[in-house]
C-alpha cells in the first residue's frame, strides 16, 4: 500500500485535521486508477487516512471482473498497512455505481463451466463465494471504512456499502436492491447485512422484492446512512473530517472497537461480552490508555497525542 500511495501524485500529509478544498477536489481523480489496479484509485489525502476510489466513471462505475479481485487485494493491503488507520471509500464520476457490469461478467454468470449439473453447480458456488469475499474483506479489515455515496447506488453497490462501517450520502443519492429485476436473488451480502443495518424486516423485504428506489431522506430516517450532505464536495469534506477524528484516536482502541462491533452483531450479548473480555485482557496492556487518559485530565486535544503504529 505504501508503494501505491507513493506512486500517487495526490498524496498529501496535512495531519489529522480537515483537508483543504483543493485536496477534496483532487480526491476525485482525473488521473485514473492507481497501478497495478485498473478499477481503483488509491491516495492518502491526510495523515493515516487512505482514500479508495472506485474509478470507472465512463462505465458508471459498473463492477467488472477485475473489480472483484482488485478489491480483495486492496483491502488486504490496507489491513496490513501500519500507516493507515481509517479508510474513505468513494466513487469517481456522476454516480457511485450502476452495480454489476453484466456485459463483462455474463460468461461467469450465464455460462459456467462443468461437464454435468454437479460440476456446473460447484463452479457457480466458487464464483459466488469469490464475489462474496469482495465485500466481506471490507468487514474483516480492522480499519474503519467510511463510504461516501453520491448519485445512484444500485445492486452490488448496496452489497458494498452494507459491509462498510459508516455510510454517508449526498442529497441526490438513491439506493436500489436491483437483483430481482435481473432475475436473481442478491447473493453477495445485501440480504444478509441490510436487515441488520436497517432493523426493519418489513422494509428490507419491500426493497428487496420490489426493487424500488430509496432516496436519501428515507435512507437517513431508516438508518441506512448516518448523514446526508448537500453535494459531493460537502460530503467528501465531511467524510475526511470524520476520518481525521477517527485517525487521531489510538489505533489499538479504534481497531479493537471495530472488531468487537462486528463480532457482537453476529453473536449473543453473553458471547460478545466473553469475546470482549478475552480481547481486552491483552489490548488493555498498552501505553495508549495512559496517553489518552493523561490528555483528558490535562484537557488536551486528543489530536496532540502521538500513538505508535499498529
Amino acid at each position: 500500500m505504501l508503494s501505491l500511495v507513493a506512486r500517487s501524485a495526490r498524496f498529501t500529509s496535512r495531519g489529522f485535521g480537515l483537508c483543504s478544498r483543493s485536496v477534496i477536489r483532487a480526491m476525485s481523480s482525473s488521473d485514473g486508477p492507481t497501478p497495478p489496479y485498473t478499477t481503483l484509485a488509491i491516495s492518502r489525502p491526510a495523515e493515516a487516512v487512505t482514500h479508495v476510489e472506485l474509478h470507472r466513471p465512463n462505465k458508471r462505475n459498473a463492477m467488472n471482473k477485475a473489480f472483484w479481485s482488485e478489491m480483495v487485494d486492496c483491502f488486504n493491503e490496507i489491513a496490513d498497512d501500519p500507516d493507515c488507520r481509517v479508510v474513505v471509500f468513494s466513487a469517481a464520476g456522476k454516480v457511485f455505481t450502476a452495480g454489476i457490469d453484466l456485459m463483462d461478467m455474463a460468461g461467469d454468470i450465464l455460462q459456467p463451466e462443468g461437464d454435468d449439473t454437479a460440476r456446473i453447480s460447484w463452479n457457480v458456488r466458487k464464483t459466488i463465494t469469490k464475489y462474496q469475499n469482495t465485500f466481506s474483506v471490507i468487514e474483516r479489515c480492522p480499519k474503519p471504512v467510511l463510504v461516501a455515496v453520491h448519485g445512484a447506488c444500485v445492486g452490488g453497490g448496496v452489497d458494498l456499502i452494507t459491509a462498510c462501517d459508516i455510510r454517508l450520502c449526498t442529497q441526490d443519492a438513491w439506493f436500489q436492491v436491483k437483483e430481482v429485476d435481473v432475475g436473481l436473488a442478491a447473493d453477495v451480502g445485501t440480504l444478509q447485512r441490510l436487515p441488520k443495518v436497517i432493523g426493519s424486516r418489513s422494509l428490507v423485504n419491500e426493497l428487496a422484492l420490489t426493487a424500488r428506489k430509496m432516496h436519501a431522506d428515507e435512507a437517513k430516517s431508516t438508518g441506512l446512512v448516518s448523514r446526508v450532505f448537500a453535494d459531493k464536495e460537502a460530503m467528501m469534506t465531511g467524510a475526511l473530517e470524520m476520518a481525521g477524528e477517527i485517525a487521531a484516536r489510538s489505533p489499538v482502541a479504534v481497531q479493537g472497537t471495530k472488531v468487537n462491533l462486528v463480532y457482537s452483531r453476529d453473536h449473543s450479548v453473553a458471547e460478545g461480552l466473553e469475546y470482549m473480555a478475552a480481547w481486552n485482557m491483552s489490548m488493555l496492556q498498552t501505553q495508549d490508555v495512559m496517553k489518552s487518559a493523561q490528555a483528558s485530565m490535562e484537557k488536551k486535544n486528543i489530536k496532540t497525542v502521538t500513538f505508535s503504529k499498529l
